[in-house]
């Protein structure tokens, strides 16, 4: 199907996919953004797409476009050429992780079938690329994806970061300068739920995280955050079991010696 695509199509296709992968409804204006054109040609090439044989999208005017089955395989099949054209040219190329996406770009729609398969052989058939993006596998299927944001982190909780959901070449230098790159542990030690600020840290650095700030960045809980909570949830089961326990023995304690009590402890009452 790729091969009778423009690459126009093809582009179009593998944005709505992005927009769309959380189950949402992309908008002409989300669109039109991601691209870089005026709305009214996006809603002109939805149209055309929704109306071709097999239709590409499903769209509606004023109510968004999705994806039909036929053009979710066409944009995975984009996003697998893609994604292995990254990973080979950090790989075998020795390219850095940060000037690979415009390369990738430009190959993604010429490549042939057999090239992707060899490509594939060649890396060891992996299953993401340098920003921790996952790859579609030869069945155009995505891999299953446990990660959350890291906005999504609270307080003692660590993680190991996935993915880097990002493009721009100064973004991705400044946050591996951060040390902000797939397999970094990350702590969280406060959280502002006025401003949704978080202070994390990264090693022995403490820095400040800003929502807006490596929004595109998913992590996944490490082994130690499951078992922090499981830890903390045991505390406080055990710290109120405590306290009811001295509690309960001091009241008992109460009633075994209250026969006992001398008698000048007793108030003298007046009966009529």
């Amino acid at each position: 199907m790729t091969e009778l695509l423009t690459h126009h199509i093809q582009d179009y296709l593998k944005h709505i996919y992005a927009l769309t992968e959380n189950g949402r409804i992309a908008s002409t204006s989300e669109l039109a953004t991601r691209l870089g054109i005026a709305p009214a040609s996006v809603t002109g090439m939805l149209q055309r797409l929704a109306n071709c044989t097999p239709p590409l999208v499903s769209y509606r005017k004023h109510h968004g476009v999705i994806l039909t089955p036929q053009g979710q395989k066409a944009a995975l099949e984009v996003i697998r050429h893609h994604r292995l054209l990254e990973t080979y040219l950090v790989t075998m190329l020795g390219y850095s992780w940060d000037a690979v996406h415009e390369e990738a770009c430009r190959l993604e729609h010429v490549i042939s079938e057999e090239f992707e398969s060899k490509i594939a052989a060649a890396l060891g058939h992996p299953t993401h690329d340098p920003h921790g993006e996952p790859i579609p596998n030869e069945a155009l299927e995505m891999p299953p994806d446990k990660s959350l944001p890291l906005s999504a982190l609270r307080p003692l909780q660590k993680a190991v970061i996935l993915r880097v959901r990002a493009s721009d070449p100064a973004l991705l230098r400044h946050l591996e300068g951060l040390g902000l790159i797939p397999g970094a542990e990350v702590e969280v030690l406060a959280y502002s739920p006025f401003d949704q600020n978080l202070i994390r840290r990264l090693g022995s650095v403490v820095m400040l995280h800003r929502p807006s700030a490596c929004f595109l960045t998913s992590i996944g809980l490490t082994q130690n955050a499951l078992f922090n909570r499981i830890y903390r949830m045991f505390f406080w089961v055990f710290w109120v079991f405590w306290v009811f326990w001295v509690f309960w023995v001091f009241w008992g304690f109460l009633r075994v010696f209250q026969p006992f009590y001398p008698s000048h402890l007793v108030h003298p009452v007046c009966l009529a």
